[in-house]
């Protein structure tokens, strides 16, 4: 964990599919497809207690039910993320009053789908980017991705504090359905994960947002098999494992240990955006950094409206915080996204309201010409 000069994570824009499946559908869905499961009538209770109302898909609900294969459904990832992730790019960099040719590098996440060369590699193509621009793919992360694209390029404009970051997080968690797969835990799985798409853009200078400080990652020791992939000729089968649900006990401490090597105190902290991986997550935080629930509530929000969606619940929480008209400023601000390993990827730093970039006078006007061409480079 390290503190660093500074970059702001400024608005997220946020888009998800426009098919939609309510808790009623899943847990009547589930009645009908497991009719026959000794444990039914607990993943129904399992489903029911993650809250989650709606979730939002990239395919109607019969194609999503269907499995025509990995490479098919590969092809529907690729295909679905090139017709929707550049709208949320434009968006975002509206948000943080830059264009593409300003951004140094994209940082995608994704844990969903495959391809290589990385989506990146069409963006820089496609929508005006430098072909400069560098390169960093996240794939092998899973909900932890989002928390650890926001660190990474936190990290970057340290090392070149006139860069912008753009992150993209693409997740179409329901082109993962297993319908083969009938443990507790995937059965769960499925009446929790949702589809969206996320972008932000982290400013080495300027920007309104969250002005990121110090950033920290964390991996508990021997937990590699708690949450996994088993990648098989039908693809991602997703695997959970029953203890899950108390690792904020363990990761809990990671935070507050972050928040005071900063010199702040948890209870003095004015925002919280961190991944709901259900409401269990959001529960244990609660009880054990002993804060109140309207700590948590754009992330509670996120879960219930959208689901678990993954990389993109961090985005979504913290667009939500915009939504309600941000921090004040200089209000201490912390975000968290927990995934496989187990893994904690976490920031802390103080909201901006400064939308402006510092003027620079001429005699800066050549170091800054040549750190963008080293950046080019």
């Amino acid at each position: 964990m390290r503190g660093e000069p500074m970059a702001t994570l400024c608005r997220p824009a946020i888009a998800v599919p426009e098919h939609v499946i309510t808790m009623q559908q899943t847990l009547d869905l589930a009645r009908e497809t497991h009719a026959g499961h000794p444990q039914r009538d607990l993943v129904l209770r399992l489903i029911q207690n993650t809250g989650v109302q709606t979730r939002h898909l990239v395919q109607p609900i019969e194609e999503t039910l269907k499995h025509p294969g990995f490479e098919l459904r590969n092809r529907v990832y690729e295909a679905e993320a090139k017709r929707r992730v550049p709208d949320v790019v434009r968006q975002a960099l509206a948000h943080a009053e830059t264009d593409a040719s300003e951004i140094d590098l994209i940082v995608y996440v994704s844990c969903t789908g495959f391809m290589m060369p990385s989506l990146t590699a069409w963006l820089i193509n496609t929508m005006g980017f430098r072909p400069g621009t560098r390169q960093l793919p996240i794939a092998q992360l899973g909900c932890a991705a989002g928390g650890a694209a926001i660190n990474r390029a936190h990290d970057f404009c340290v090392a070149y504090p006139e860069a912008n970051v753009l992150i993209v997080s693409c997740e179409f968690c329901s082109l993962c359905y297993q319908p083969t797969d009938i443990g507790v835990g995937s059965l769960l799985s499925n009446g929790l994960f949702g589809d969206a798409l996320s972008a932000a853009v982290v400013r080495g200078q300027g920007g309104t947002g969250m002005r990121l400080e110090r950033n920290g990652s964390h991996l508990v020791p021997d937990t590699e098999d708690w949450i996994s992939y088993a990648v098989r000729d039908t693809g991602f089968h997703f695997l959970l494992d029953k203890r899950v649900p108390g690792t904020m006990e363990m990761l809990a401490p990671v935070l507050q240990d972050l928040v005071d090597l900063h010199g702040w105190s948890v209870p003095d902290m004015d925002f919280f955006i961190v991944h709901a991986g259900g409401p269990r997550i959001l529960d244990d935080l609660c009880h054990f950094l002993k804060l109140p629930p309207e700590m948590f509530r754009y992330s509670r929000a996120t879960l219930t409206e959208r689901g678990n969606i993954a990389s993109s619940v961090v985005f979504d929480a913290l667009a939500r915080l915009f939504d309600d008209g941000g921090a004040a400023e200089s209000a201490q601000g912390l975000i968290a996204g927990f995934g496989p390993g187990i893994t904690a990827e976490a920031a802390v730093g103080r909201w901006t309201n400064d939308d402006l970039r510092p003027s620079v006078d001429a005699g800066l006007d050549e170091l800054e010409l040549t750190a963008g061409v080293a950046l080019s480079g």
